[in-house]
């Protein structure tokens, strides 16, 4: 059964359909889309995601082919293109402190750059969790449009591990670290104020730039008014392309939702075979004590055990490591793509009103029709930027996948290999003293 499950999550991991096919996005005359670059597209029709013939054939293997492991997992090795980048961010010292009325955790954010908008080159500041909460919901502010990386869930799965664990804070730190990496390497998000004064400022500092934000009123405001805008019903004027782009999602956040739980399981299930893998070799130890004639069997027996049990040990590290946060944070990427369409409709749907306004005579001519030019052109900068992001998005997408896969395939790889030769070296030495002891009875 052990076999069997990365199998299984193989066979549904190929069910996404990723396929290589790059599509060059045109750069609008619009303050969303500057510096936003090229993609891969997934090629398919409302939701239906088909593999690209040109990776099929690669990953058609001839049986009379001889291919060593290193030249499979070779074809799932992606270079990076050579990158000029000038902003450099690291989190990490996380810092408990605990106060009468709370206990919280900041990390360490450095930022090294070469940008000549900053006064230094340096920086090192100490965040929590809520300015990062901030950040995100200020960059989704300033950009409705456009693609924001995902944050970490702010609360934990019962069960899985225990808040403020060592385990807990080191997994947090990494997805936090990705998170300011992301925003730094997007073309847009980077050059965010908001941005700028989260790496920079001193936590007084910070605190006194959120207060001059938006009131909370406001902000129900808006919430108010989007979800009256959902409850009247679908988008009449929707664009085809992005139609097509919520049933790719529906159909995307289905599969890697399904992904992400047998990823889970199996890591739960790999777990629990380790555990019992630690009990099981000391047995043979301990029975080869009164069992003199086959005591040599069982100790070797009890070290195979052993190194097979360290052996998955280290695969269980690289599933937590490189495959778990990727699909999970894809999972996030999801809920807030979902989010994205809805914000773009949202604007839509304002426009719509004000056409059905001036069609119905409801309101003043001249004022409808300014209001409504001023609508088109923010519906047609919400478009074109969501369609250069989402170009984009799908190309990170893809290279993360690819990324996960291969260090998936790399790693079951060495399990089984390392597997197989500790038991074919124990095989051997019983074969060995076997023949021995035939020889020795031979003998008058």
């Amino acid at each position: 059964m052990a076999i069997q499950v990365p199998y299984m999550l193989t066979c549904i991991f190929l069910s996404l359909g990723i396929s290589p096919c790059l599509s060059t996005v045109n750069h609008m005359a619009c303050p969303e889309l500057a510096g936003l670059e090229s993609g891969f597209i997934l090629h398919g029709e409302h939701g239906q995601l088909v593999l690209d013939t040109s990776l099929a054939e690669a990953n058609s293997f001839s049986p009379s082919m001889t291919i060593s492991p290193s030249s499979m997992i070779n074809q799932y090795k992606f270079e990076d293109e050579p990158e000029l980048r000038d902003l450099f961010i690291t989190v990490d010292d996380p810092e408990s402190h605990i106060t009468a009325i709370e206990t919280f955790i900041t990390y360490r954010v450095i930022t090294k750059t070469s940008r000549g908008e900053f006064d230094s080159c340096e920086y090192e500041v100490r965040r929590r969790y809520q300015d990062f909460l901030w950040l995100k919901s200020k960059l989704e502010e300033a950009h409705p449009t456009l693609i924001i990386p995902p944050l970490p869930e702010k609360f934990i799965m019962k069960g899985m591990v225990e808040r403020f664990s060592d385990e807990f804070i080191e997994t947090r730190r990494k997805a936090l670290h990705k998170f300011l990496n992301r925003i730094a390497d997007h073309p847009t998000l980077t050059f965010n104020e908001d941005f700028k004064i989260f790496l920079t400022a001193q936590a007084w500092e910070l605190s006194s730039h959120k207060k001059q934000g938006p009131g909370l009123l406001s902000r129900m405001g808006q919430t108010v008014r989007a979800v009256a805008s959902s409850v009247r019903g679908g988008v009449k004027n929707r664009p085809e392309m992005f139609t097509e782009m919520n049933d790719y999602m529906e159909t995307f956040s289905q599969k890697i939702n399904v992904l992400d739980k047998i990823a889970h399981r199996i890591y739960k299930e790999e777990r629990e075979y380790f555990n019992e893998m630690k009990e099981y070799g000391p047995i043979h130890t301990l029975w080869s004590a009164s069992e003199e004639d086959i005591a040599d069997s069982l100790k070797g027996i009890a070290s195979c055990i052993d190194k097979c049990c360290k052996a998955t040990e280290k695969r269980m590290a690289g599933l937590s490591e490189n495959l778990l946060p990727i699909l999970h944070e894809y999972v996030l990427y999801s809920e807030i793509l979902m989010g994205v369409l809805k914000r773009r409709d949202h604007i839509q749907s304002e426009l719509d009103s004000k056409m059905d306004a001036l069609a119905n005579k409801k309101a003043d001519k001249d004022l409808c029709s300014e209001e409504i030019g001023k609508l088109e052109d923010k519906v047609e900068c919400a478009n074109n930027a969501l369609k250069a992001d989402w170009d984009r998005w799908k190309q990170n997408m893809q290279c993360d996948m690819r990324s996960a896969f291969g260090n998936m395939a790399d790693n079951n790889l060495h399990y089984y290999e390392e597997c197989l030769a500790t038991w074919e070296s124990f095989l051997a030495s019983q074969t060995v003293d076997r023949h021995g002891e035939e020889d020795s009875e031979d003998r008058p």
